[in-house]
């Protein structure tokens, strides 16, 4: 069986283009997360606030971040994107989070099949609303179960680029060094 995260490639021309994992799709309100184990998805929870994910939310494969988890991506498309689907994607800007006391990034990207959305470079292109609407989702998810995150401004696309790479590179270190427990893959 393929693992999500492990099987899949970021693509070859990452980090300007890559592959992102859905978990969750645009407008749910259901947070699914990898099985780290076997690389399906669970049912982490339902969210405790009135809110629902404002983009398709999922992964960059064979990415390890600060927070030990794969790099977290929002994927920009006109329609919600079932769970496990692997879409092309092109970053246009980083959102950086403090949740727990980690670095918590979040690429914004678009996806590059969707002629709505596969124009815009930047994230400062959007409409400020809908910027506005990302920070606020990811400052308000999270109050009903009375914890609190940090949520910095958007930066520009080049921000993204180390972050993936570093993200990359990371996990390439942890898969020779075998990863820490919580993140080691069943195998």
């Amino acid at each position: 069986m393929t693992h999500a995260w492990h099987d899949v490639t970021p693509g070859a021309n990452s980090p300007q283009e890559f592959t992102a994992v859905i978990e969750i799709p645009k407008g749910s309100s259901v947070k699914y997360e990898l099985d780290k184990e076997t690389g399906l998805l669970k049912l982490d929870r339902v969210l405790y606030s009135a809110v629902y994910y404002p983009a398709n939310y999922g992964f960059i494969p064979q990415t390890f971040a600060d927070d030990d988890d794969p790099l977290d991506v929002l994927v920009l498309c006109q329609e919600p994107v079932a769970p496990l689907t692997l879409v092309r994607a092109r970053p246009i800007g980083l959102m950086t989070m403090i949740d727990s006391g980690k670095l918590d990034h979040k690429v914004l990207a678009v996806a590059l099949d969707d002629p709505e959305y596969n124009s815009y470079r930047e994230a400062g292109q959007l409409p400020t609303h809908h910027l506005a609407m990302l920070q606020r989702f990811f400052l308000d998810y999270k109050t009903l179960e009375g914890k609190a995150v940090e949520v910095e401004e958007f930066q520009p696309a080049a921000a993204t680029l180390p972050v993936i790479e570093g993200a990359l590179a990371r996990y390439s270190e942890e898969r020779r060094r075998g990863f820490p427990k919580s993140a080691k893959p069943h195998r």
